[in-house]
């Protein structure tokens, strides 16, 4: 076991993904195909396939753990790592909800008889690399972590690009008020950007709360998610601010859990999940795009641009990979470029403006007060608004906020 869980203090960060569980008779894993289907439909994941299904990519999975042993990710999960060191562990009904929903997502492969069954993923061919870095938001040992852990985050996404990971899904988050950027995260995502990791995250869930900034998502170079819903429209929980680069499904998402069961969810840690499995696909029919490049060709591909070719609520508009593998045709890797600004040569985005002072971004270019500390994940979770709810137990009342309550 690794070091662990980002010390938070009084800070509180909700596990985000709101979800309730499918009608007992649409729940059979025969149905789920069907129901899930519209999203990957919505990102254009099928003409995608007819060029690659993500083999020899590897997507991290930076959450709660994934589960090797889910029937749709059979032979899809590489060893992984811990670097929460404490909490539940496999069996235990508090362990790995979340980071199994993400894996299912970008890399599921479904199951039974010719894998018609279950969960697909946007590339289902891509292998994860799961990295714990936070704890279940029920976990009774999450309070623990908080207070006695540090540093997971920064320390996974390093990890992850030693490794090899070709993408970084960072499906969680801090937008409270004590949110801010921090120097060690900021420096890990540089340093994946700078092996050729490609790093995504979520927007945040705080679309109905004043729209707080969150990080990672605020990092420079980092593809941040927005969430649509069945019409593309944007939801109404997903946190508009100026990072977000493109946007993806995140409203009545199906997804995989370790109890075998399938939910149906919402929220912007699944628009995350989407977004890394498109650049799965991308990078395994051109593997010598940058991180630059990859954020780029999804961004200028995108489907339905807003008018004004972007905005904060959309990014440049719902991810599409199979535009993007088209678009890279003829396409060479290049060095990483400078960019303007005081960050350096590996980022690839001009970082918060300074009109957006009022929800933590004004820190980027202070200096970060050394008593703070490290502070973003405490041992609770992705960016998704709320807990998987299962059988056992429904969503925690703070987090099920009742004017929008999980579909």
């Amino acid at each position: 076991m690794n070091g662990g869980s980002r010390a938070r203090g009084a800070l509180a960060l909700a596990c985000v993904l709101a979800v309730a569980p499918l009608p007992a008779t649409a729940a059979r894993a025969d149905s789920i195909r069907d129901q899930q289907q519209w999203a990957l439909d919505a990102i254009n994941a099928p003409a995608a396939w007819q060029t690659t299904r993500g083999h020899g990519v590897t997507v991290a999975v930076l959450d709660t753990g994934v589960d090797p042993t889910h029937p749709d990710l059979a032979g899809a999960v590489r060893r992984g790592t811990d670097f929460v060191g404490m909490g539940a562990e496999p069996g235990d009904p508090e362990w790995a909800a979340h980071g199994t929903a993400m894996a299912g997502i970008i890399a599921g492969r479904g199951h039974g008889a010719g894998r018609d069954s279950g969960i697909i993923g946007v590339a289902p061919e891509a292998t994860v690399l799961p990295v714990r870095v936070l704890l279940e938001d029920d976990d009774p040992q999450r309070d623990e972590a908080r207070e006695a852990r540090s540093g997971a985050l920064a320390d996974g996404i390093r990890w992850a690009a030693d490794q090899g990971a070709d993408v970084i899904n960072l499906s969680l988050g801090d937008d409270s008020e004590s949110a801010h950027p921090d120097p060690a995260e900021d420096a890990a995502v540089r340093y994946a950007l700078a092996r050729g990791a490609v790093v995504v995250a979520s927007a945040g869930n705080g679309g109905e709360r004043g729209d707080p900034v969150s990080y990672p998502a605020g990092y420079p170079g980092v593809i941040a998610v927005a969430a649509v819903d069945r019409g593309g429209r944007p939801a109404e929980f997903s946190t508009r601010r100026w990072y977000a680069t493109v946007c993806a499904p995140g409203k009545d998402v199906i997804v995989a859990d370790p109890d075998r069961e399938y939910y149906t969810g919402w929220g912007t840690s699944a628009a995350a999940a989407f977004v890394s499995g498109s650049a799965a696909l991308l990078l395994a029919a051109h593997p010598e795009l940058t991180p630059a490049q990859v954020r780029d060709l999804l961004a200028s591909t995108a489907q339905d641009p807003p008018r004004e070719g972007r905005n904060d609520a959309i990014g440049s508009g719902t991810v599409d990979p199979a535009a993007a593998i088209e678009a890279a045709a003829g396409l060479t890797g290049r060095p990483l470029e400078p960019a303007a600004g005081p960050h350096g040569a590996e980022y690839f985005g001009p970082g918060p403006r300074e009109d957006d002072a009022g929800s933590g971004g004004t820190a980027w270019l202070a200096p970060v007060s050394g008593g703070i500390g490290v502070l973003l994940l405490g041992a609770s979770g992705a960016l998704l608004t709320g807990r998987i709810a299962r059988r056992r137990g429904g969503l925690r009342p703070q987090e099920a906020r009742p004017d929008h309550p999980p579909r």
